[in-house]
């Protein structure tokens, strides 16, 4: 049977919501606090996962790069810092693509490492949504039976009721009221200075690295593979793309921007199958940014953060469900190391404490072979003496 490539459907739309649990949050301070430019912002957002889907064909999430946003916003960058942070970040995948290291990365991270940075991220994600919950527990409980209810609903599917169910509690509230009118915003050329690029390597890209490597690249390009075996990504491609993307965007007031396997499994989960949940969300942040730029930070914060809370916390649940297929014991203490360290610290010192403890119990299973192999031949050699 012939998989179709794009649909365009209620549940494609409904797809498209499913990573809007990592994006608003991060989008109010990028705009708010850092001083980005909401048309530019959302505009080259949606130009990106319009031409997302129509490379990929399935389902690929666009979001912020974590560790740069998170610090940007804490730091109160400006402008221009954020976008010479994209174009080091660009640069710097490019090279990783190109080179193949990225690939020679891959090749040498285990399945089991693999699976423990998907449950510490699933965690992350839960204990992260359940903060947002509190702000609401009533909306967030009734937000999560939504989901559990309708997820698999052609008709009414969960992310859309959702999302309506937030426009009818800010309708009520009269925060609709509050916002500016719509009007015409147009992207702009952007810009920054050389000295910056430095500056944002040193305090928050080098440690962005290894978190896009292990979750954005290597266990996005895992999931592809457990959902579409039949048309595997590697992760060469993966990381080519961003370094693309990136070098291109800072100039046209676009954020760091990164694929990610939370968005991924998020949009999975919500019902997207094809490209079109790409493209669909393509035209709605292009809309946002050309008709609501002036109102969307606003629009963004009032809406129910319970709702988004619920939305992330069964995407997080789904994510840990993915370190089922691991049944070994020699590979269930490389997962469990992973991704405990994962939490307590972050995905970089997991992803290396997960491979040293892989490769440690490897050689020790090997040494216990020869031994038990030079054992063997020695009580031969001994039983054919004279």
């Amino acid at each position: 049977m012939r998989v179709k490539s794009f649909e365009f459907n209620l549940r494609e739309l409904a797809g498209s919501m499913g990573d809007f649990g990592t994006l608003f949050p991060l989008a109010i301070g990028y705009i708010v606090i850092c001083g980005l430019n909401p048309a530019g912002f959302l505009v080259m957002m949606g130009l990106v996962n319009i031409a997302t889907g129509f490379i990929y064909r399935h389902p690929m999430p666009v979001e912020p790069m974590k560790v740069l946003a998170v610090v940007a916003i804490a730091q109160r960058w400006s402008s221009s810092m954020v976008y010479a942070s994209g174009f080091a970040m660009g640069v710097i995948w490019l090279i990783l693509a190109l080179t193949n290291t990225i690939g020679v990365i891959a090749k040498f991270t285990p399945n089991s490492v693999v699976r423990g940075i998907q449950l510490a991220l699933g965690v992350m994600l839960a204990f992260e949504a359940l903060k947002m919950i509190s702000s609401g527990w009533l909306i967030g409980i009734i937000s999560i039976l939504i989901v559990l209810l309708l997820r698999d609903n052609r008709y009414a599917p969960a992310a859309i009721v959702l999302v309506i169910a937030g426009a009818g509690i800010m309708l009520v509230k009269g925060q609709f009221s509050q916002l500016a009118a719509p009007s015409i915003n147009l992207p702009q050329a952007t810009s920054f200075r050389l000295d910056e690029i430095w500056q944002t390597l040193l305090l928050a890209g080098f440690a962005q690295i290894p978190l896009t490597a292990t979750n954005a690249v290597i266990a996005t390009s895992a999931l592809i593979k457990t959902y579409w075996p039949d048309r595997p990504v590697s992760e060469k491609r993966i990381a080519l793309n961003m370094g693309i993307m990136n070098v291109i965007l800072p100039f046209f007031g676009g954020m760091p921007m990164c694929h990610g396997a939370g968005g991924f499994v998020g949009q999975y989960y919500f019902g997207a199958r094809t490209g079109g949940a790409n493209i669909i969300e393509g035209v709605i942040e292009i809309s946002l940014g050309i008709f609501l730029a002036t109102s969307i930070a606003g629009l963004f914060t009032a809406f129910p953060i319970a709702i988004i809370g619920a939305m992330m916390f069964l995407v997080g649940i789904e994510l840990t469900k993915f370190a089922r297929d691991i049944r070994l014991s020699k590979d269930l203490i490389p997962m469990a190391l992973t991704a405990i360290v994962s939490v307590v610290t972050n995905m970089a010192f997991g992803f290396l404490a997960g491979l040293a403890i892989y490769y440690l119990i490897r050689f020790i299973y090997q040494k216990r072979g020869y031994c038990k192999c030079h054992l063997k031949n020695v009580q031969k050699a001994l039983s054919l003496s004279p």
